[in-house]
């Protein structure tokens, strides 16, 4: 506190290094030490570059990303080659590093498991969130042993899916199956099980998020794409997305839209982009039509 009048409120100028007090200005203390990094930084580019701190912890790797690496290139601290008998020693310590991260069966499950929803991920151009979700799903499956009895892939395929249907991407089964090396069927039957074992509640999935990815395969223009969405938004106000796959909503949509804005493309074209069969379209475009009082002329 201040000898002076008894403040106890202290301000601190680092700059100048001094402890002044707050309520009559008495230089408290001189020389007091900046605790602060060295450095300056203008951007927030910057100060994650110079930051001493760590990678946050993340599901995505078997050991949370905690564990220590060895550097893969053979050069000391001043940047020299090391010796051979120096290359030698430095190889056998990243052998017996690597070994000793994986010691149990479980944490190779892990690191397997992993890999593989990060390589899955990473061909859907899934975001880091959805990896995140579908490691956490995992991992969860893991501790209660569900995954007894069933392959890696198809767990994993599952805990994909179920991530994207819990953060709203619109993926498909017939899409995951596709960078998976598990069957359709085994996706299907995986994911009902993390779904029901681990309780995890899904939202419906919202057609509407099909409607930019479609449309811009198919080329369509954003006025055509606001009008799908319209038609799904009034369809879904008559209950006529109940039951329906939403892929197949989208694609009836899209197919409705094209036509009412005068950029028609056929059920085949919009069929093979939804990766759905061209009755699929014509079933909920017509039932759309019918219920809304639509007339076309395809």
């Amino acid at each position: 506190s201040c000898s002076s009048c008894g403040s106890s409120r202290v301000v601190r100028d680092y700059e100048l290094g001094k402890a002044v007090c707050g309520n009559c200005g008495k230089v408290i203390r001189e020389g007091i030490m900046d605790r602060g990094p060295e450095w300056r930084e203008y951007s927030q580019e910057e100060r994650e570059k110079r930051n001493r701190q760590g990678s946050p912890t993340t599901l995505t790797i078997h050991d949370k990303g905690l564990s220590t690496q060895i550097d893969q290139k053979n050069r000391d601290a001043k940047g020299n080659n090391l010796s051979p008998s120096k290359r030698a020693l430095m190889y056998r310590l990243r052998k017996w590093h690597r070994r000793s991260m994986v010691s149990g069966s479980m944490e190779r499950n892990l690191t397997t498991a992993l890999s593989e929803i990060d390589r899955m991920a990473s061909q859907l151009g899934l975001p880091r969130k959805v990896r995140e979700s579908a490691s956490k799903f995992y991992r969860e499956a893991v501790k209660k042993d569900l995954i007894r009895g069933h392959s890696i892939e198809s767990v994993t395929s599952g805990a994909l899916y179920a991530a994207c249907r819990e953060n709203q991407i619109p993926r498909t089964l017939d899409e995951i199956a596709e960078v998976s090396q598990a069957e359709r069927i085994d996706i299907g039957k995986n994911y009902r099980l993390l779904t029901r074992e681990l309780d995890i509640y899904l939202p419906p999935v919202d057609p509407t998020r099909f409607i930019a990815r479609f449309g811009s395969e198919l080329e369509i223009s954003p006025e055509t794409r606001v009008k799908a969405i319209e038609l799904i938004k009034e369809a879904k106000e008559n209950k006529l997305s109940s039951g329906k796959s939403p892929v197949g909503i989208a694609a009836a949509a899209l197919y409705m839209a094209g036509i009412m804005e005068g950029e028609k493309r056929s059920q085949r074209e919009v069929a093979e982009v939804a990766k759905v069969t061209g009755v699929t379209v014509r079933k909920r475009y017509q039932e759309i039509a019918e219920e809304l009082g639509i007339e076309l002329n395809p």
